[in-house]
């Protein structure tokens, strides 16, 4: 029988690693300059530029280059919930690395945002992903659609925060919540500085360091004594189930449930258009779109990596002890863990700096998003119709704050990043994306359609459930039960179910609702989204008009003929 080590908290006490948060300090220093230069680098294109200064913040002026663009992009998904979620899915022996499914997908969502969403969105020069809505639907329909956009966006600002405060507290041994709030208050600093010109070029330096970190650590990681061959633990058990997982065929309809979440959730996102928008042309945003979907394939794979050594490791051999990470319900932490206690310190530290950087770049992302949606849609749109450039930039700061204050309250309630990865992505999948496709290209659809598929997405999703968050399943679809961990889960690909429900239910109910008030069967009175069409004339009618107007004027050239023959 082992000999169980005490848990390394305990064993070796926490102690400041004084090196770490002077690199760290380094780290946010270069950031919050950057953010402050390209602040200043805004105000100067701001003289330069025709548009409003909400644009210039919210989009750049439409001027962003195509290197930035990508950068950008790229950065924004691959953020703190991207390397350590894929750490942990790889390294939990009831997932493994078939279950980390992020940049797959990720390639499917940019190459059919490139192909079919970017262009009526550039055509028709939208500031937000909502824009489309607010024009046929109405005010009223679109504020209740804002609601699950904003709600992911807060989520994704937990996800973040949640993925750094646990890796600085393990490898610098800075109290979580030091570490959520001064990262918070990092990120807030400089997007309300400069906007999307202060996120997209921070976003260069920290994709940068994302890319570097991650595979200097990653030759420390293969090489360490503590850990087997993963080629030898990729099928094999050893100690804990292969690190390479299986899916099983009861299983498939959940794998194909989830990789369709990440694939089509992604693209009902305020960030990915606020990317595509600020292009300078739709080519442009085409290629930002492709190019940025070869660099998710490429830094995912050192998270993949770090994760099959964490599952072929001996755990009590190394000052970690045992019980193990997942028993301890630390698999969320299993990168900044497998840094710490099987990489030299100094390679523990550059790690902390890729997750940092990541943890930034999607987190400014979040924070502009919402800021643009409420700002844009809600308060300039339908609250202040006549606010100025002043004041919009005023309730765009004051979007931020809120958003990144209700984010990090959030991060003290779960310590998953899986948890709030799929709880925001599931909201923009389920609910958002057959809307936003109905809006774009089914030309039938109207507010009707729209607020019926959202009702029935939302209620049809709660009464789902979801483990995650422990909301119990009213109903139960083929194949649900117990998982390996005790818990009520869907094993149908329900997700999917409920979207195409959805995407089938707004354009149907449209055209219905269309003809049950264009065929008199309902009175006008009750068409409260004014989809009754105004009958055009049909040919005969035209015919008659001109006859009747011809006459007229016959009529009126013999009376006149009269009237000068009187008067000779």
């Amino acid at each position: 029988m082992p000999l169980y080590r005490k848990p390394f908290q305990q064993e070796i006490g926490m102690v400041l690693n004084v090196p770490g948060l002077v690199v760290m300090a380094g780290f946010y220093m270069l950031i919050l300059g950057t953010g402050i230069w390209a602040s200043m680098r805004s105000k100067k294109q701001e003289k330069k530029c025709s548009g409003d200064g909400m644009e210039i913040t919210l989009l750049a002026g439409r001027s962003i280059n195509s290197l930035v663009g990508i950068f950008t992009l790229t950065a924004t998904w691959v953020g703190g919930g991207f390397i350590l979620g894929i750490a942990e899915a790889t390294y939990n022996p009831t997932l493994g690395a078939v279950w980390a499914l992020m940049p797959v997908p990720y390639v499917l969502t940019f190459f059919l945002g490139g192909f079919f969403f970017a262009k009526p969105m550039r055509e028709n020069k939208y500031v937000t992903m909502m824009d489309p809505f607010q024009q046929k639907y109405g005010n009223v329909v679109s504020s209740a659609l804002i609601f699950p956009a904003l709600v992911a966006d807060v989520l994704w600002v937990a996800r973040t925060l949640v993925s750094l405060g646990g890796t600085m507290s393990v490898i610098l041994d800075l109290p979580y919540v030091y570490s959520i709030i001064i990262s918070s208050a990092v990120a807030m600093i400089y997007t309300l500085l400069g906007g999307l010109y202060s996120v997209a070029y921070t976003d260069v330096i920290q994709l940068i360091l994302i890319f570097v970190s991650l595979w200097v650590c990653v030759p420390f990681l293969m090489t360490n004594p503590h850990s087997m061959d993963i080629s030898l633990t990729a099928y094999n058990e050893t100690f804990q189930a292969p690190w390479v997982g299986t899916v099983e065929l009861d299983e498939a309809g959940k794998w194909f449930d989830d990789f369709m979440l990440l694939a089509l959730g992604g693209l009902a996102y305020q960030a990915f258009y606020q990317r595509i928008l600020s292009a300078s042309s739709y080519t442009q945003a085409q290629v930002t779109c492709f190019a940025s979907s070869g660099f998710c394939l490429v830094l995912g794979i050192p998270s993949i990596l770090v994760g099959a050594v964490a599952a072929s490791t001996d755990w009590n051999s190394t000052s970690y002890g045992l019980p193990t990470p997942y028993e301890r319900n630390q698999a969320g932490s299993i990168l900044p863990i497998a840094l710490q206690f099987l990489t030299p310190p100094y390679v523990s530290i550059i790690g902390i700096g890729a997750v940092a950087a990541a943890v930034m770049s999607s987190m400014d992302s979040a924070l502009l998003s919402s800021a643009s949606l409420f700002s844009s849609n809600i308060y300039k749109n339908i609250l202040r119709k006549q606010a100025s450039d002043r004041e919009m930039m005023w309730v765009i700061r004051t979007s931020v704050v809120v958003v990144g204050l209700a984010g990090t309250a959030l991060t003290f309630l779960d310590n998953s990043v899986l948890v709030f990865w799929l709880v925001g992505v599931d909201m923009s999948y389920t609910i958002m994306f057959p809307q936003l496709v109905c809006v774009l290209f089914f030309e039938v659809s109207n507010g009707y359609g729209a607020t019926l598929g959202y009702l029935m997405g939302m209620i049809l999703r709660l009464l789902s459930g979801e483990p995650l968050i422990g909301l119990p399943a009213a109903i139960h679809f083929p194949g649900c039960r117990l998982d390996a961990e005790g818990k009520l889960t869907q094993y149908f690909p329900f997700r999917t179910a409920i979207m195409v429900t959805s995407l089938l239910t707004i354009p149907l109910f449209s055209w219905l609702m269309a003809v049950v008030f264009n065929k008199g069967l309902l009175s006008e009175r009750w068409d409260v989204f004014q989809v009754k069409r105004q009958e055009k004339p049909t040919a005969a009618a035209a015919a008659m008009d001109d006859e009747r107007t011809n006459c007229g004027t016959e009529e009126a050239s013999t009376a006149k003929q009269l009237l000068d023959t009187t008067r000779c």
